[in-house]
């Protein structure tokens, strides 16, 4: 397996620009996720990773070795398409093997590495099947199969379970990430799908508009998110934002919204006018004493919690809070906020004003 370093990469397709000097490392055995929303650049950022896309501008390094313009057959890496790609007049045992075969391995040699790969997936039985008469999970076990029989240097996957239902795109994503784990395999995963990135991935890329928004593992993109974007795209629901003008300097550690002063982390940047204050639902409490109000309009229950609904004088918030506790839509009720737990965005640009114990963890495209 291999490390993948991608430097200032750059894709204009004529005038349209899909991908804007995008920078990270993908490390050695690493499971990587590229997420955004459709259109942000992250497949062309995978196709030119795997050598179907020739970069404008900007170095791709696959095991130390620069191969921004190499053809995808001398890359050494194997790509899952989301739609299987299969070859509907073999059957299994004949779409896995033939890459094997094609690159001149003899049939008892392929037939062996089929068997291994077969059992690893748990598709022995399947292996004198036709594909047309099989599952989509069980298509998708086949495309994978078909993948890894070669082991390759690292796996360009683009939403490969984008095709089945829900229930069994819960299922192929654990034993994709168990397949992972065990092969200890690089792998560079496309979603758009944000619980599918923040349970699979060591780390996540999130892109935007062709640009790399943030870049880190889960728990740091969730928490100490880079920008206003990330906040709302990570999370369900997203963070709220409270809108505001007003005024920060950097080492401030209190704010003010309207007549209500707010504690907050230790800001690094200082900002003026159009400012936004972000805070996650779980951390957002009810509390008759909290001096910023606002009136309930919805109680939504999810079993264990429920999701509050509430319009304030800067904007509508929602709370995640315990089943238990008893709400009434018309009513009006304090919010507490956990200091520890907010960000404030420069309303114009939309970056975060960071706390610094959280300064190093933000990478800002």
């Amino acid at each position: 397996m291999a490390q993948i370093r991608i430097e200032n990469l750059r894709k204009d397709f004529g005038s349209f620009n899909a991908v804007k000097a995008s920078t990270f490392t993908v490390e050695d055995g690493e499971f990587f996720m590229l997420l955004g929303p459709s259109g942000c650049g992250k497949t062309t950022t995978l196709r030119m990773m795997a050598g179907l896309e020739l970069p404008t501008s900007g170095e791709i390094y696959i095991d130390g070795e620069e191969v921004g313009m190499k053809r995808a057959s001398q890359r050494d890496i194997a790509f899952v398409f989301q739609m299987f790609a299969l070859y509907p007049h073999m059957n299994v045992g004949k779409n896995i093997s033939y890459p094997l075969l094609s690159q001149g391995m003899s049939r008892a040699d392929a037939r062996r590495k089929v068997a291994e790969v077969a059992k690893i997936l748990g598709i022995e039985g399947l292996l004198d099947r036709p594909v047309g008469g099989l599952s989509g999970g069980d298509r998708q076990r086949v495309a994978l199969g078909r993948a890894i029989v070669r082991s390759p240097k690292a796996f360009l996957m683009d939403e490969p379970l984008g095709a089945l239902d829900a229930e069994f795109r819960e299922h192929m994503s654990e034993e994709l990430r168990a397949l992972h784990d065990r092969m200890g395999a690089t792998t560079v995963y496309v979603t758009h799908d944000q619980l599918e990135a923040m349970q699979m991935g060591d780390k996540i890329v999130v892109m935007n508009h062709g640009v790399v928004e943030q870049f880190g593992v889960p728990q740091q993109i969730y928490d100490w998110p880079a920008t206003r974007f990330v906040a709302a795209f990570i999370g369900s629901p997203p963070m709220n934002f409270l809108d505001f003008d007003g005024a920060v300097t950097a080492g401030d550690t209190e704010l003010t919204i309207g007549e209500t002063r707010i504690d907050v982390p230790r800001q690094l940047e200082a900002a003026m006018g159009a400012l936004t204050l972000g805070v996650r639902p779980e951390h957002l409490h009810l509390s008759d004493e909290a001096p910023y109000r606002g009136e309930i309009v919805a109680a939504e229950y999810l079993g264990t919690t429920q999701i509050v609904t509430l319009d304030t004088a800067f904007g509508r918030v929602k709370a995640r809070i315990p089943s238990h506790e008893v709400v009434r839509t018309g009513t009006h009720t304090g919010l507490a906020f956990d200091a520890r737990t907010l960000t404030v965005f420069d309303g114009v640009t939309g970056r975060a004003l960071v706390s610094e114990a959280n300064h190093e963890v933000l990478v800002h495209g």
